[in-house]
């Protein structure tokens, strides 16, 4: 019993620090406001253009492409653009910069795990960025396009599960990329073409349902799709039932696989750590 209750304190001491870690990058995002609200214009204008050219796309195909209407492409469009930030699409080099400058070392240091400390800091942003700059482009969307909306209040519920799980995949995919720095010595060769992958196979150039369907296949086969293209088939409705279990559990696995990943190249970089410069 007493070593279940020292056990106990731990975890609850470590939830403790990762909820306080969390808290601390919420509020250190909110600090850049008039950053935050260019995001929200930027955001809302590609959001325009987007669901202009998708909603014609449509139109000129009789009102329906691959199951989905002019309403379900423009409410893709700007849920997409409000997803960018939270699931960083354009990653964060934070990581990656500290790691090249060697300041990594500090947080080597740190009696907290490394992946556990930079995952609570992710997702504190990341719940900023969807309140700030992930509602705004939606709403303002709604005021130009019919959107869709969900048909069932717990799609809701299912769809932020879906975000959450697409946050932690972005971090996932992130810090593995932030990581090769340990080798590589300057990360911005690996963020450019993480990118332009992400971007490519996660759905933000085009819905993935438009590809053609032997490269739909292989793009729903990465962990990619998991960041964008699966969440907004849960909110579209276009994944329901049995699959709304296997979307969810795709995204999961994806997490605990890319979780792995990382905890493994982290292991190999801490036993020699290489930093540019000494």
């Amino acid at each position: 019993m007493g070593d279940a209750g020292v056990d106990g304190a731990r975890v609850g001491a470590f939830l403790t620090l990762m909820v306080e870690v969390a808290r601390r990058s919420f509020r250190r995002a909110s600090h850049y406001r008039l950053a935050t609200a260019a995001g929200v214009f930027v955001n809302t204008v590609f959001g325009y253009l987007r669901a202009s050219v998708l909603v014609f796309v449509a139109a000129s195909s009789g009102g329906m492409v691959r199951g989905l209407s002019g309403s379900d492409l423009a409410t893709y469009a700007f849920m997409s653009q409000g997803l960018i930030m939270v699931v960083g699409v354009f990653g964060d080099t934070e990581l990656s910069d500290r790691i090249r400058t060697g300041d990594v070392v500090v947080d080597l240091y740190r009696p907290v795990d490394l992946q556990m400390w930079w995952l609570a800091t992710w997702i504190g942003k990341a719940a900023f960025q969807a309140a700030a700059r992930g509602i705004p482009p939606v709403v303002l969307g709604a005021i130009a396009f019919d959107l869709t909306w969900p048909d069932h209040w717990w799609l809701w519920l299912v769809f932020v599960v879906s975000v959450v799980l697409a946050s932690v995949v972005g971090f996932t995919v992130r810090f593995c990329s932030a990581l090769a720095t340990f080798w590589l010595l300057d990360s911005r060769g690996i963020d450019q073409m993480v990118t332009f992958t992400v971007g490519f196979f996660a759905g933000m150039l085009l819905p993935l349902t438009l590809f053609p369907q032997w490269l739909e296949t292989v793009a729903r086969a990465l962990p990619f799709a998991s960041m964008v293209q699966l969440p907004i088939d849960i909110y579209l409705g276009t994944a329901s039932g049995s699959e709304i279990v296997w979307t969810l559990a795709q995204q999961a696995g994806w997490c605990v696989a890319l979780l792995g990943l990382g905890r493994v190249m982290m292991a190999s970089a801490t036993r020699k750590v290489v930093v540019q410069g000494g």
